[in-house]
Formats: structure tokens, C-alpha cells, sequence
């Protein structure tokens, strides 16, 4: 029977017994649901599904008359069975109910895999029909004559590609469609018709037009069944309007799917479409999706006669196994060989910009890249003499040209080191030609008058490099000259692939090439200049480039790659391969040198002398270079436009305020104007008017000045605002207004100091040192922040060695500069502008003095966080004093230096790291193993097999019974699909987190000293020495913490002695401190780095924490005792004694884990896993002022000062108390609408109407109507808002009705992109001012109290649920219990010795065996 329904019976009158289907609310796997209703049922006779729904009537009530028959001797009275085909019985509607509103969507598509004749199935399979004919091989002559005559070779080799892939199934993932294009009675329908008998009743019509337009909302219609071939005969896509729906049909993406009567649903379509057409498709551009996608195909024209066509078209019907049979075969002989196919016939008949690409291939093949001053140039001469009549803007075809060319980027430093802006590179001749093997030419050296050094004479012979890379994984180049496919999936090397043909390697990260690409006086690279710049390095392994005039010299460096720069000088570039980069290469002549090391020498990123390449910027070579390349019309092949772009290019430098003088070249550009065969006098007047020379300047900053200023930059679409001040207090704040490139050069010479600059700040300076425009500045800016999600590689990476140190990267206190402003005391009032919005020029002055606050409040967060930076500069003398490493800087990342403190220069140390199964036990058996790994000195443990300890040391040699233990485990711990269980419980992934919310008495908070490090110490994470170097900084903390600077003094080998005095100690313990919190977070993070084990996926440095914690709890609870809380390293236990607290320091120091009492606790109220009330037995002392502290409060509820003040502290209410951060990620508004009309009535209708205009089942309907009456609403709705902008994040004071408050509200945009408002969290119900405000405004008795009573009112109701709040919160003790009974004058834990603590805990255990034994 199927499995959705049973047969049932009732009686409904007297004498009458009804047997009918009950349906049946639960997963199937006999029915389908799709679109909210019936879509298949499984039929078992035919072993076939089946889409028709009148198979599952019959098979119904198929079942019911099988019931009745079997069960008639048992049922008394007359049998009734009320069958589905009976309209009367009412089974159709319950079934159509059924189907449409109890069940949800629940389906597989059908028939995604072709079966034949031959071929078996199963339910699994989701079949619901098959081929009439077998897949076998044999003769097609037919077919072979009406193809070979209809199309040529390679045209038929497409179409025979295409019909394999779909008998092979792999077309369902291919990304390809077809389109036959040509001429009326051309032969395109034939092959159409051969394809659907091929294909038969796997095959749908479509309307191509349809899927290329925006409005046709039902044009996925004829692919809900979902085919494996979809035809049209006679298409169009010559005029389409939104090519994004045909291009998620082709690339099988999910979509939503419209059918007509039918709820809207979600489907992946895996069909291979095939088109006929007689006119062009239209690509709209070079990285249209239709481009990478369309495979065309045109008919030769030849014509078979009519009787012979006919008879053979007879006869193909008999070949339809054998043709696909053959078809398969052609397929699977070269499966990839369409990957990289271009239409180039189609985009030629269609796409006036590729003809033009083709018009000036020859130029951009030579130069293998252009300015786009350049290319734009030349297109406006295409444009006038093609006569096209569309012609792109140059916004446009800025975006275009990126199609062409690898590469793309607003400054590049040329082969020759020279920079450009706007700088297209890497010609993608593969889109214009197939690819061809070209032999490549090495001049002959030997007739130019040069020595050679013996060490740089180079030969065809077996290359060392190759010996010695032979096992460096490998890949062949594309046909686009790049890699072939993400290193992740390589798994071929170097000694597997043939160097002579162009490859990538990915060598040592340590492994760099000098390239050697210098050109002579024409611009060629030259090898004679190549080789005399090549004879002054350390003699090296050598090749010749793939051209045979430049050089590459390979080196091994023994420094820290990262630090390297990549340009040496002009025309040679120092090439790392680090991360997924890779050597380029192709093998043609070497030497036979080995692979040299090279220690020093090379330039470095950051240096203190030069943090900015300051030739590069001013860049006056590179103009030169331009001018020089116009004057051999190199970028055009007229004068005149060659003269019209060094006049642009004079004029674009003068703007930009970039020094240089190019005088010396007037004489040459006038006598370059004066040779124009037409345009002479054009020229001659031009080059008059050229700027030769840059104005002078002036200097407005003394660059020898070494004080820090501290930076500030805020962006706007048309104002760009540098604020800085000198430290010290009193000092200006300088406010730059649109600042020109020249004064932004000389800034950077200062010691800067920002806030997250090295992540904004830097790279908005550094835009603008490169002359970017305040458009492009704002573009960049919106990008960084992530307004416009999805940009890579938009940071330079110069940029982040301008700032001496970043002030948020090196705080230990993680938190935006507008929270550190109010939590100082800073002015912190937005000044009500929105970021996306152009500035009012009258405004600009006040927009920067009002910027002055992040600049005044950058130098007092420093100035606050003083202890940090001072632990940064220690951080950087460890890495010094350990490795000897010196290219580091404050201006280095935390993350960076603690890298270094432990690795020093090895960037690859996982090699030696540990990693094991925290659920299996470590056998005795493998005692000399886990010794290797840990280290001769590593204390091993003995563990039963219930991974209990044993409290004593193994004994090397000693046999432990099977299933015991040298190591902590955690039995039956399981981490699956990303959730961690142990013990009947999910423990959570980043620390153990367990509460029984309640009232207690007498709690003790023990807590684990650093857990997270001790696990990663007792687990050697990072093998022996390693982790010894973490141990030690662990341990020198813990011995500064306590002034033993003897002992900390001994530790890693001396390192910290230079701190280790009373001035020093605090920054030293900080500077250790943050590298321990910042290598765990690197142990956990998800992005490569060398703390990262891959093998590490359950983080298990916080999870040994975790499940210790759960093993723990379990073990303090068989002992009697309650455990309140565990917030992963602490524990709570109510009633606790001296005997549980020795218990559980024992158990601690057992895994390596040291517990401290944190606090003790007289009462003690938790409310759940995050927030508690709790009141110290003795107070502590407040290390600021002195005061006694009684109360503590974890969590929001109960630590706002204003509830914990009133209910709690008993001190008075301040206005600090009574002021609320909120922060959002988009934007806060103040809505001042209090005097304004109540439109919420208007707006209510409104979403109404919305609803309806969206509605997907009324998409067809005319709603012009609605359309008005909404634009109607909006022009009233705006009459009752006044929206005042705060900022992201802001401090606000609820504030009393009628006293000019606003409702506090949050930005966002729904589905629509359209901009709505909404209360922000916790602020709806009441009016709000900003904190500032209300103390300019003195608004404080303004201030409404009721949104703090009724906190306090909800704290009261909150401790109220778990026992009697006055009592709780009353001054006396809480209960007459004496507490923890200390044994006199010894505060040290453990107090009892293993066998005294043995005795007391047995004599627990029987008290809790006679209590259960009661129960």
C-alpha cells in the first residue's frame, strides 16, 4: 500500500460502515507535493512515477476495494466505500485538500537522468518514462549523409558534443546552450527534428524571446517538467531586454518559478536548450553571461535533394540507438573542449564594440595592454569611421574594455617600473583567434660584443630547477595562459608535466625570482641591458624568459618573504610566491647552477626610511614613458590624436599636482606636431599650449618633524576632509579641505596614528596621493565599508606602512571609535548629515570642524589605552630579541607578531603540530609514540576506561588495561554535522555553557586559570617546541601576575629580563597577554594562517575545555552537590564545602587545568545562561577608589545602572545612568514628528496595498489604481515624519511626552530596495534625545523615569520567580550558614593529600547511597 494514506472505516449511521483513505500528514515517499500541489505518485507495477493524478485515483481506490473484499466477513451491516472517483463521496476534495493546504512542498524533479530501452529502474531513480529505442552501437548511414551535408566538420562536431553530454547526463551541469544560425532551408530544423526523436517525450518547446524578456512572468512555463532538452525552431534573441532568466536556465541555477494557477516555487532546471535562427543574438558586452555560454552553429548551405531527403529522414527514425550511441562517444573523447569557447561569428555580426577590438587588435596584441586614455581614444576614431551608429559613453566603455584584458588597475606599475593609471593588461588574444603553439625564438647572443659571464651562459639542457622542484605541485596552462584550475584540486607535480609548454609551479614560499625585464631606447625588452644588470647578483640558477630577452635568477631567501617589496628597480621586480600565487614558466635555455641562497640586499616593505616610494608617486618617468610611446604612435596611428593625448596627458598631470618638468622634450613634440600630413597647424597650436612643467611646490609641513600627529578622514560624493592634529593637549586641529596630492605627499612623512586606518584610513590617503577624484574617492570608500558588497582586491597594499601604528589594531578592547567617544566623555553628537549625500559647499567649513572630534578622540583613546601600545612595542622587541628578526614595526598587526613570537620566520610549522581523537583513549601501547609527539618531558597520566583519573603518573613500560588510558578522553564524545555531544548533552563549540536557573545560598565560583591555553599546552598542540614557547609565555604571565620575575626571568631563554622590573611588569604581562588571546583566536579562526591545523575542524583547544567541564559537572553532581552554573571556565556550585572544592581542584589538576576560587558568593540568583544577580559574603575592593563592592551582576538585565543602582548598589542615580547606547548597522534617525500629523492609519493602508501589488498570484492583474493611491500615501505619509540623522551608533536619554523628544528608529530597506523605518531595539514606546543634548539643553528633569521603573519593575518579576525578592536583596546575611569552613592560616589549594580526600569523598558517596537507597 502507499505510504500516505491507510484504508479506515467508521460508521455513520446505524447498520452503515464507511470504508475510506485516510490521508495521512507525514514524510512520504510515494507522493510528491511541487507548487503547492500534486506532482507525482509513485506507481509500483510500471516501476515508474507518474505526473498523472488520475493514477492515483485508481491506485486509491484500488486499495479500498481490496479492503472491502478481505475484511467483508468482519464488518457487520452494509458496507459503504466511498471511492475517489465518486465526486459525491467527497474523497477528490479531501485529497485536494489534502495535497494543497496540509502537506508542503516535498518533491525530486523527475526524469533528470535519460533512460533506455535497456535499462532498469527503481523508485530512486524518479523516472517517469523511457526511450522507445536502446542505447547500442551500429551503422547510421542515413544520418551520416544528412549531417555531413548539412554542416561542416567542426560545426557537426558541435552539435554531436552537444547530444553526447546529454546521453552521458552530464549536460545537467554543463553551462552551454546551442544556437543554429542561418539562412532560411539551411538545414537548421533537420537536425532540430533527428534531436527531439532522439529525445522523445524528454523534450520541451520554449519561447527564447520570452526568457529574454523582463516582463514575461510566465516564460518559465514550458520547463516544469523539467526536460532534458528544450527546442525552439525559430527563435529570437536578436532584441533581448534582460538576459539574467535565460543565463540561470543554462547555468541550471535555482529559480522561482511562476505557473499559471499554481503557487510560486523554487526549481533548478538541468535541460540543454537548442535554437534556430536566421538572426543574430544579441551580446550586449564581452562578459555578457549569453558570451560565455552560446555555442553557435551555422550550416554550410549545401541542400540534399527533396526525394533523397525524405527517405533518409524515414530511415534515421531505425539509427536513433546508433546515433547516440556515436554521439556519446564524440563527447566523452574531449568532454572540456567548449570550456573556453567564444562566438566570435555571432559577436562579429552583433557587437559593434568586438568589431572594434578586432580593428585594433594588432596594437593591443603588440603592446599586450593600453591606458585607457588610449583605447578611448581609438574608439572615438572607430566610431566616426565605422559610422556606428550606438556608440558607448566612457563610462561604458571602461567597463567594456575590462572584457579584453586579464587585468585591470587604476594604478600599475609597468614591466619597467614605471606607474599608470587606468592601466589594462594581459590581451586576451584567445578571444579573437584559437590558440596556436608558437615556437619561441632565441636570439643569437653570441654576434653582439658583450662577455658573458661563464655562470649566465644559458643552453638547452636539463634544468636543475626541474630536479629540484620535481614533487612542487604543477599545473598546464590554459588556452587563456593562466592556471587551468584552483590549486586546492591539483594534485600533479612539476616532474609530471613538460616545462618546455607554458606552466604554473607552486614553489617554497621561501623560493623568489628576480625578473629582469629592462627595454632599450625603443621600448623592446633587450637582453644585452638584461644581462648587465644580471651580472651584479650572487651567481644563481638562471633561465631566459618565454620571449628570450629578459632574465630570471632564482633564489632561496632566508628573510621573511612577506617583508619583501616587490620592485628593486626600474625595469627588475622581485617575485614571491606566497598564498595561491605561482611561478609562471616556461622552460627554454638555463645554466646549470644550483639554487643559491640570498640573505640580504633586497628592498623591504615598511622601511623606516622610506615608507612610500616617493619617485613612484611623483611618476614623472611614467610621463615620459607616455609621451615617448605617443611620439611612436604606439596608441594611435595619426599625429594628430597622438598630440591631442600627450596635450590630455599634460593636462591631467598639471591638475593633479604631481611635481615634474618635461621641458627638455618641447623641441621633440614640436617637430613630432609640425610632421602631421593634414593637421599641422592643429598640432602646432596644441603643443603651444602644452603645461611643460609642474608649478613649484611649496612645502607646508616640516617633514623632519618626528612628534605623532594623529588622522582622521571622512568621505562624502564631494568632499574629502583630512583633519590631524600633533599630540599634545592644546594643540590645533588642522582641517584639509579637498587636499591635492602634493599635500597629502608631505602628511605622510609624519609618525601617523589613526583608528582603523590601516584597514580605511591609509588607503583614502594613499587614493588620494594617486590623484584619485572625489567621485572616486567616495567609490572606494563605499567599497571599503562594504556598502557595496562583493569588491575584492580593493585595498593597496602600499598603503597599509603609511600610518606609524593603528590604534583599534593594537587595543585590546575591541570597540568602534563612536563607543570609546562615549565611554570617555567625548563629544560624540552627530552632526546630522548622511554620509551618501553631497555636502553643501557652504557647509564644508563646518563639516570639518565638526570632523575634529574622531581626530581629538583618537589621541585620547591612545592616550587611554597607553598600556597597549606599550605592550605592542614590547611584542616587537620579543619578536627581535627571540628570532633576531628586525624588518618588524609597531605598525604590525598583533596577529603578525605573535605569529613571530612563536614561529619566528617559519610560516609553514603545522608539519609538526598534534592533533588526536579527544574521544579514544591513548593505550600504553602508544606510550613511545605520544613521546615523540609531546616531548621527552611531557608528564604522562593514567585514565580508566571510563576516562576517569587515576591520580598518579604512568610508568613508562607499565601494561594498562585495554581501554585505559596515558592521556585525558572524553568516552562517547561525538562531533557530527558541526555539533559536538558528549554525555547525552551538546556542549557547544567554543566553551561549555550549562545553567539550572535559580536562588542559592553559599556559592562558590571556582575558575580555570587561562583554560583555553592550558588545553592547548596539555595537548602539545603545536609539538614540543613550540609549545614550550607558548607554555612559557603562559607561565612567565602567570609568575609576573604573582612578582616572581626570577622565574619569569628563566623562561624563554632569557627574553623578558629587560622587563621585568616594577616600571615594566604590567606592560609586559599585558603584551603577553594579548599574544595568548590572539593565538587562540588564530587556532579557531577559518582563514588560513600558521596556528591553523586543517585537521583541527572541532576546535578541540576549546573543546578539551568543554567537555572537561561536562565531565566535571556529572562527576560534582554523583557526589551530591548541585552545579548551578558553568560559563566555560568557571563553575558554580551552591552549599559548596571544603571537601567539593578539593575535589574539584584535584580533578582540575589532572587535565592540566588549575582551579582559583574567583569568588564566593552569600546569595546568588541566575536567571539563565547569561545573566545573574549575586552578593559577595565579604566585599571587594574597588582598586580605583577604594570603595567596598557588595553586588556583581553578569548580563543586560541586571547590570544597567540605573536598576542595579536602585534594586542592589543603593548609591544615588546620576545622569550617566539614565543614558542608553543603541548602535545599529545601517543607520539611527531621530523622528521629531511629536507636533506633526498621526499618520500610522495611512501607512497601515499602505502596507496593505503593497501586499496586493506584490502579491505573486496577482501579478497579471491591473493594479493602476493601488499604483496611485500608494504614490498618494507617500506624499501624506512624508507630512508626518521629521526624520533627524544620528549615525550608526549614538547615546540617548528617554525623554518625557511633550518635551520635543523623537521616536528613535532604525533604517533599513526591504525586498524592494524601498527605505523604511523602524523602532530601534528596545526604544519603541517612548521619545528619546541624544545624551548631549539634553545637557546643553539642560533636559534632565525632562528625562522620563518610567523607562527605567519598569526595568527595575521586570528585574523585581524576574527574581521573584525563583524565591522572595526583598529577602534576596535585603542587607542582612541571606541565610545563618557559615560558609567555606578554611582550615586556619593556609589559603592554598588543594587542602587535603589524595588519601585523606579518598576518605572524606567515600564517606559522601555512602551518604548518597543511603539517601537513594530511601527513595
Amino acid at each position: 500500500m502507499l505510504d500516505f494514506f491507510t484504508v479506515a472505516t467508521r460508521i455513520k449511521k446505524p447498520g452503515y460502515t464507511e470504508i475510506y483513505p485516510r490521508f495521512q500528514v507525514k514524510p512520504t515517499e510515494d507522493l510528491m507535493i511541487r507548487g503547492g500541489d500534486f506532482y507525482a505518485v509513485w506507481v509500483e507495477d510500471r516501476g515508474l512515477w507518474s505526473t498523472d493524478e488520475y493514477d492515483v485515483v485508481q491506485l486509491v481506490d484500488r486499495e479500498l476495494t481490496k479492503y472491502a473484499e478481505e475484511h467483508k466477513g468482519e464488518i457487520d451491516g452494509n458496507i459503504k466505500i466511498s471511492y475517489m472517483w465518486d465526486a459525491e463521496s467527497g474523497m477528490i476534495d479531501i485529497w485536494h485538500k489534502f495535497c494543497q493546504k496540509q502537506l508542503r512542498d516535498s518533491y525530486h524533479m523527475l526524469d533528470e537522468k535519460l533512460l533506455f530501452a535497456n535499462d532498469g529502474t527503481n523508485k530512486k531513480d524518479y523516472a517517469s518514462k523511457r526511450l522507445n529505442y536502446p542505447l547500442e552501437a551500429g551503422p547510421c548511414p542515413a544520418y551520416e549523409k544528412i549531417i555531413s551535408t548539412l554542416y561542416s566538420e567542426e560545426e557537426r562536431h558541435k552539435l554531436e558534443w552537444a547530444i553526447g553530454s546529454i546521453v552521458t547526463g552530464d549536460s545537467k551541469t554543463i553551462q552551454k546552450f546551442i544556437v543554429l544560425y542561418g539562412g532560411p532551408g539551411t538545414g537548421k530544423s533537420t537536425i532540430l527534428n533527428i534531436i527531439q526523436d532522439l529525445f522523445d517525450g524528454y523534450h520541451a518547446v520554449f519561447d527564447a524571446k520570452a526568457l529574454g524578456s523582463a516582463n514575461a512572468q510566465f516564460a518559465l512555463e514550458p520547463f516544469k517538467k523539467n526536460p532534458l532538452v528544450a527546442i525552439q525552431h525559430d527563435g529570437d534573441l536578436s532584441k533581448i531586454e534582460d538576459n539574467t532568466r535565460l543565463n540561470s536556465v543554462v547555468s541550471h541555477e535555482w529559480m522561482s518559478v511562476n505557473e499559471k494557477h499554481k503557487s510560486q516555487y523554487e526549481n533548478r532546471f538541468v535541460c540543454f536548450l537548442f535554437m534556430g535562427t536566421n538572426k543574430p543574438v544579441k551580446i550586449t558586452d564581452g562578459k555578457s553571461g549569453i558570451l560565455r555560454r552560446l555555442i553557435d552553429v551555422t550550416p554550410t548551405g549545401n541542400k540534399i535533394p527533396s526525394r533523397e531527403y525524405n527517405k533518409l529522414m524515414k530511415q534515421v527514425k531505425f539509427e536513433l540507438g546508433p546515433i547516440a550511441y556515436h554521439c556519446k562517444d564524440v563527447y566523452l573523447s574531449d568532454p572540456g573542449r567548449y570550456d573556453d569557447y567564444i562566438p566570435t561569428s555571432m559577436m562579429s555580426a552583433s557587437n559593434d564594440f568586438y568589431n572594434f577590438m578586432i580593428d585594433s587588435y594588432h596594437i593591443f596584441k603588440r603592446d599586450d595592454g593600453t591606458s585607457l586614455k588610449a583605447a578611448w581614444e581609438m574608439y572615438k576614431n572607430y566610431v566616426d569611421e565605422a559610422k556606428v551608429p550606438y556608440s558607448l559613453s566612457k563610462m561604458h566603455f571602461r567597463t567594456e574594455l575590462m572584457n579584453y584584458f586579464r587585468e585591470f588597475n587604476e594604478r600599475f606599475t609597468m614591466e619597467n617600473g614605471e606607474r599608470a593609471r587606468s592601466y589594462y593588461s594581459g590581451f586576451r588574444t584567445e578571444k579573437f583567434e584559437p590558440e596556436t603553439s608558437e615556437e619561441v625564438v632565441i636570439p643569437d647572443k653570441k654576434s653582439e660584443e658583450v662577455v658573458i659571464p661563464d655562470w649566465l651562459k644559458m643552453e638547452k639542457q636539463e634544468s636543475i630547477f626541474d630536479k629540484e622542484c620535481a614533487n612542487c605541485l604543477a599545473q598546464k596552462a590554459s588556452s587563456k595562459e593562466t592556471p587551468s584550475r584552483k590549486w586546492d584540486d591539483v594534485k600533479s607535480t612539476l616532474s609530471k608535466i613538460d616545462t618546455s609548454k607554458l606552466h604554473y609551479v607552486k614553489v617554497p614560499d621561501n623560493h623568489i625570482v628576480i625578473d629582469f625585464d629592462i627595454r632599450d631606447d625603443s621600448g623592446k625588452k633587450c637582453f644585452l641591458k638584461n644581462l648587465e644588470a644580471a651580472k651584479g647578483w650572487p651567481p644563481t640558477y638562471a633561465e631566459l624568459s618565454k620571449s628570450g630577452e629578459g632574465i630570471h635568477l632564482h633564489y632561496i631567501y632566508t628573510g621573511d618573504v612577506s617583508k619583501l617589496s616587490r620592485i628593486y628597480d626600474d625595469e627588475i621586480e622581485i617575485k614571491v610566491f606566497t598564498g595561491k600565487s605561482s611561478l609562471r614558466r616556461m622552460l627554454t635555455k638555463c645554466n646549470n647552477l644550483e639554487i643559491a641562497s640570498i640573505s640580504s640586499g633586497l628592498p623591504l616593505k615598511g622601511d623606516d626610511k622610506s615608507l612610500v616610494n616617493w619617485d613612484g608617486i611623483k611618476n614623472e618617468k611614467m610621463l615620459r614613458t607616455m609621451i615617448k610611446r605617443n611620439l611612436n604612435k604606439e596608441y594611435h596611428a595619426a599625429t594628430k590624436p597622438s598630440v591631442d593625448y600627450i596635450a590630455k596627458l599634460l593636462d591631467d598631470a598639471y591638475d593633479s599636482g604631481i611635481g615634474y618638468d618635461v621641458s627638455d622634450m618641447k623641441n621633440e613634440i614640436f617637430a613630432f606636431a609640425a610632421g602631421s600630413t593634414n593637421q599641422a597647424d592643429y598640432c602646432i597650436k596644441l603643443a603651444n599650449k602644452m603645461k611643460f612643467k609642474s608649478e613649484d611646490i611649496n612645502p607646508t609641513l616640516d617633514s623632519e618633524n618626528d612628534e605623532l600627529v594623529f588622522y582622521d578622514c571622512e568621505v562624502f560624493p564631494n568632499l574629502f576632509l583630512v583633519n590631524w592634529k600633533i599630540a599634545g593637549e592644546g594643540k590645533p586641529v588642522v582641517r584639509m579641505i579637498n587636499p591635492k596630492p602634493n599635500e597629502i605627499e608631505q602628511l605622510l612623512k609624519f609618525k601617523l596614528v589613526g583608528f582603523n586606518c590601516r584597514r580605511y584610513d591609509n588607503h583614502m590617503l594613499y587614493a588620494c596621493l594617486m590623484g584619485y577624484t572625489n567621485e572616486e574617492l567616495y567609490d572606494l570608500s563605499q567599497k571599503i565599508v562594504g556598502a557595496k558588497k562583493g569588491f575584492k582586491g580593493i585595498f593597496f597594499g602600499e598603503a597599509y606602512n603609511i600610518s606609524y601604528t593603528d590604534v583599534y589594531d593594537f587595543c585590546s578592547k575591541k570597540q568602534s571609535l563612536k563607543k570609546w567617544e562615549i565611554e570617555l566623555g567625548i563629544h560624540h553628537q552627530e552632526l546630522g548629515l548622511p554620509w551618501d549625500k553631497p555636502v553643501p559647499e557652504d557647509m564644508w567649513e563646518t563639516v570639518a570642524r565638526y570632523c575634529d572630534n574622531d581626530v581629538i578622540a583618537t589621541e585620547a583613546v591612545f592616550n587611554k589605552r597607553q598600556a597597549d601600545f606599550d605592550a605592542r612595542q614590547i611584542q616587537v622587541d620579543l619578536v627581535k630579541l627571540l628570532h633576531g628578526i628586525t624588518d618588524v614595526s609597531v605598525n604590525d598587526t598583533t596577529n603578525t607578531l605573535s605569529t613571530k613570537i612563536i614561529f619566528g620566520n617559519n610560516r609553514k610549522p603545522q608539519s609538526v603540530f598534534n592533533y588526536r581523537d579527544m574521544s579514544e583513549p591513548v593505550g600504553s601501547d602508544q606510550y613511545e609514540e605520544y613521546r615523540e609527539k609531546f616531548g621527552p618531558d611531557y608528564k604522562f597520566r593514567v585514565f580508566d576506561d571510563h576516562g576517569l583519573p587515576q591520580y598518579r603518573d604512568y610508568i613508562p613500560g607499565e601494561v594498562l588495561p585495554n581501554g585505559w588510558s596515558i592521556l585525558p578522553f572524553f568516552l562517547g564524545y561525538k562531533y557530527e554535522y558541526g555539533i559536538s555531544t558528549f554525555m547525552g548533552e551538546e556542549i557547544g563549540e567554543g566553551g561549555r555553557v550549562y545553567s539550572e536557573p535559580g536562588m542559592y545560598t553559599n556559592v562558590w565560583d571556582g575558575d580555570v586559570a587561562s583554560q583555553h591555553p592550558h588545553s592547548a599546552i596539555f595537548e602539545c598542540v603545536f609539538g614540543p617546541e613550540y609549545t614550550k614557547r607558548f607554555k612559557d609565555i603562559v607561565n612567565a604571565r602567570v609568575a609576573i601576575k604573582h612578582k616572581d620575575f626570577e622565574a619569569a626571568g628563566n623562561m624563554l631563554n632569557g627574553a623578558l629580563k629587560p622587563y621585568l622590573n616594577d616600571e615594566q611588569a604590567a606592560d609586559l604581562a599585558q603584551a603577553l597577554k594579548i599574544v595568548i588571546n590572539s593565538i587562540y583566536g588564530l587556532t579557531s579562526a577559518s582563514f588560513e594562517n600558521p596556528f591553523r591545523d586543517p585537521r583541527n575542524i572541532d576546535n578541540i583547544v576549546a573543546k578539551r575545555g568543554a567537555l572537561f567541564m561536562t565531565l566535571l559537572k556529572s562527576e560534582v553532581q554523583k557526589l551530591g552537590y548541585t552545579v548551578a552554573h558553568i560559563k566555560t571556565d568557571s563553575i558554580k556550585i551552591p552549599n559548596a564545602t571544603k571537601e567539593i572544592i578539593d575535589f574539584v581542584t584535584k580533578f582540575g589538576n589532572e587535565y592540566g587545568y588549575k582551579f582559583e576560587t574567583e569568588a564566593e558568593f552569600d546569595r546568588y540568583c541566575l536567571v539563565n545562561d547569561a545573566v545573574y544577580i549575586a552578593k559577595f559574603k565579604e566585599p571587594e575592593i574597588d582598586k580605583k577608589t577604594g570603595e567596598e563592592i557588595w553586588w556583581t551582576a553578569t548580563g543586560a538585565q541586571f547590570a544597567v545602572p540605573y536598576v542595579f543602582k536602585k534594586l542592589f548598589d543603593k548609591k544615588p542615580i546620576e545622569f550617566e545612568d539614565m543614558c542608553e547606547t543603541k548602535s545599529v548597522s545601517s543607520a539611527l534617525y531621530l523622528d521629531m514628528n511629536e507636533a506633526l500629523p498621526d499618520v500610522s492609519a495611512l501607512e497601515a493602508e499602505k502596507d496593505k496595498l503593497l501586499k496586493q501589488i506584490t502579491n505573486p498570484k496577482r501579478m497579471d492583474e491591473q493594479m493602476t489604481a493601488a499604483y496611485n493611491r500608494v504614490e498618494e500615501l507617500n506624499a501624506e505619509i512624508a507630512k508626518g515624519h521629521d526624520y533627524h540623522f544620528v549615525g550608526k551608533i549614538g547615546q540617548f536619554c528617554p525623554i518625557k511626552p511633550g518635551c520635543g523628544g523623537g521616536e528613535l528608529v532604525r533604517e533599513s530597506a526591504d525586498k524592494n530596495g524601498s527605505i523604511k523605518y523602524s523602532s530601534a531595539t528596545g526604544a519603541k514606546g517612548y521619545r528619546w534625545l541624544e545624551s548631549e543634548t539634553v545637557k546643553i539643553l539642560n533636559k534632565q528633569d525632562d528625562i522620563d523615569r518610567s523607562y527605567y521603573d519598569s526595568l527595575v519593575d521586570a528585574a523585581v518579576e524576574t527574581i521573584s520567580k525563583y524565591g522572595d525578592f526583598e529577602r534576596f536583596a535585603a542587607d542582612e546575611p541571606y541565610t545563618g550558614s557559615p560558609g567555606i569552613d578554611y582550615p586556619p592560616d593556609d589559603d592554598v589549594l588543594p587542602w587535603y593529600d589524595d588519601e585523606e580526600l579518598k576518605v572524606v569523598l567515600a564517606a559522601k558517596m555512602d551518604e548518597q547511597d543511603e539517601l537513594f537507597s530511601k527513595r
